[in-house]
């Protein structure tokens, strides 16, 4: 049996791969599988189907992502996937995915980041949702056991390889010890422990990486996070939902709080149509000078353009605004600011089929790195999902089946109930929300668009403080259920996120994609090299393979008119 943790788009695809292979699986996530995080993307899907470019092949999209990737992208991970994106397209197909299409069948695609040609397939501003619905609907036709709610504590190890994990129920406290041959991490980055987030609460707190980090396996480039340009102020509890980039697409403007449109300062010939990372740096730059709104932020005014043009292209962005801030978007200008949006780094992969340090251990996703460096072309993190949920679920397939015996050990069992038992009888005097708002805070401040050597250093002993703190919290279920030790396993999870985050940070001592390093502001050579980050030996650096001939030859500047580039 292979136990899949995580049930968004990753984790769903790599079961339906397992299910398909005859191989016993079980998917188990904390949140209800049809408000996984997948559900969210609004965009897109990459694939170089060339049904509207015919001169376009999966050379170029690879070209496009490493070079957009700031020579930090593993070419060979960049290969598998681009060449295996137009079979993730008939997959989705295959399962029943209505793609928008041309009036001659053709799958319609658009221009999306910074991609020579058309090749992000969608459907309409809620592909994502439309993937997830369509996943499910596979995993249903193939009685795939997936339960929601169930809070995955530890993986289980014996002798350098998997056998199992450990969790609980978030309702009932139920204690779940599930043994398996192979386990498929799917539960996502790392982008809540900042303040402003993309991620609703309690999604992408770090589970992933110290799960993995925790069962002997490491991270690679955990410094590299995209922050989106565009993540509404208020409510405070929706702070960080994005306001899609169609937006400035369709003709947004930005204004800082003296009306002026300040993307003149930072590039003039693209204006708002530049790419995610320079825009954010450009409003955290409006708002850190003091040109932002009172609040915090700048703005995004889409007032002037047509009223069934917004109804018709920006639809979910008009009822978003008006459900939180009854805000008619047709009107008034929409308050925003730079949000942490995606973990490029993650847990470290063979790019092959994505297993780790750990036997039998795999990472995919959102979770996993090696495909995106230092920016993730728009697009290219959901099509990643279906070409590493195929090929990893086919890998975790092949080793359950190689196994002739799975050792176990009661020790580690044991651990890990006494690790839940501990937090359960812990009545110190620390809250955990507030100590996970110290560590976004930390973040914050220290380690958000632009980062420097004493804010890091600063950001450290903060979190080093935070950590001592962590040691007398105190944990109270009650009768909505548990999650409050949900909530203290989410803390763990973040203070070593941060904790790797910060050490690699202080690493990369450059400016390079979406890192800004305010005290190096240039990219230097040296440092085209992966960070390699575990509790045990700290950073080190890990040398990039080569970049096929055939692929250079074609990372050529990209043409931007008209296009957002993402």
């Amino acid at each position: 049996m292979v136990l899949v943790i995580g049930t968004g788009g990753a984790g769903l695809r790599a079961a339906i791969e397992l299910a398909e292979a005859g191989v016993d699986v079980l998917a188990v996530g904390k949140r209800p599988k049809d408000d996984a995080h997948t559900a969210l993307a609004a965009g897109g899907i990459n694939a170089a189907l060339a049904t509207m470019d015919p001169e376009d092949s999966w050379q170029q999209h690879a070209a496009d992502t490493l070079k957009e990737s700031y020579l930090l992208a593993d070419p060979r991970t960049v290969q598998i996937v681009t060449q295996g994106a137009a079979r993730g397209i008939d997959d989705l197909e295959r399962y029943g995915m209505n793609f928008a299409r041309e009036s001659d069948g053709r799958i319609s695609q658009r221009f999306f980041g910074a991609h020579k040609f058309r090749r992000t397939a969608f459907a309409g501003d809620y592909t994502g949702l439309e993937i997830q619905r369509t996943l499910i609907g596979r995993a249903q036709q193939l009685d795939i056991p997936v339960l929601d709610g169930v809070y995955i504590t530890r993986l289980l190890v014996h002798d350098g390889a998997v056998f199992g994990a450990y969790g609980f129920d978030l309702t009932h406290g139920t204690r779940y010890l599930i043994h398996a041959d192979a386990v498929v991490l799917a539960a996502g980055g790392h982008t809540r422990i900042w303040r402003r987030t993309s991620s609703r609460r309690d999604e992408n707190t770090g589970d992933s990486f110290r799960l993995a980090v925790e069962a002997g396996a490491r991270l690679r480039d955990p410094e590299l996070v995209q922050f989106h340009p565009s993540g509404i102020i208020e409510p405070e509890n929706a702070a960080g939902t994005l306001v899609s980039e169609a937006a400035r697409g369709e003709g947004g403007i930005l204004r800082n709080a003296l009306g002026e449109r300040f993307m003149t300062r930072y590039d003039p010939a693209r204006m708002e149509l530049s790419t995610r990372d320079r825009v954010a740096l450009a409003s955290y730059t409006e708002i850190k000078e003091g040109r932002g709104t009172d609040k915090g932020g700048v703005w995004l005014d889409v007032s002037h353009l047509p009223r069934q043009t917004i109804m018709n292209r920006l639809p979910r962005v008009y009822q978003t605004l008006l459900d939180l801030q009854m805000l008619d978007i047709t009107r008034d200008p929409i308050e925003i600011a730079p949000t942490a949006h995606y973990s490029m780094g993650g847990v470290w992969v063979r790019p092959e089929d994505h297993s780790t340090d750990v036997r039998g251990l795999y990472a995919i996703g959102e979770a996993s790195s090696g495909l995106h460096g230092a920016n993730r072309l728009g697009g290219n993190s959901l099509i990643e999902l279906l070409v590493f949920g195929r090929l990893t679920g086919r890998a975790a397939a092949a080793y359950s089946q190689s196994l002739t015996a799975q050792p176990r050990s009661a020790t580690a069992v044991a651990e890990a109930r006494a690790e839940i038992d501990d937090l359960l009888a812990a009545d110190g005097r620390e809250n955990v929300r507030a100590l996970q708002r110290a560590i976004r805070n930390t973040m914050t401040e220290h380690a958000g668009v632009v980062r420097d050597e004493q804010g890091l250093r600063t950001g450290l002993d903060e979190l080093a403080t935070i950590e001592k703190r962590m040691e007398d919290v105190g944990v109270h279920p009650d009768i909505a259920g548990y999650q409050d030790l949900a909530h203290a396993f989410d803390l763990k999870s973040a203070a070593l996120a941060a904790r790797a985050t910060l050490e690699a940070a202080l690493e990369r001592r450059e400016t390079r994609g979406c890192h800004n390093r305010s005290d190096h502001p240039d990219m230097d050579p040296a440092l085209q090299v992966n960070l390699v980050w575990s509790p045990t030996t700290g950073v080190t650096r890990e040398s990039i393979p080569p970049i096929p001939e055939e692929i250079t030859t074609l990372m050529e500047e990209v043409s931007t008119d008209g296009k957002l580039a993402e």
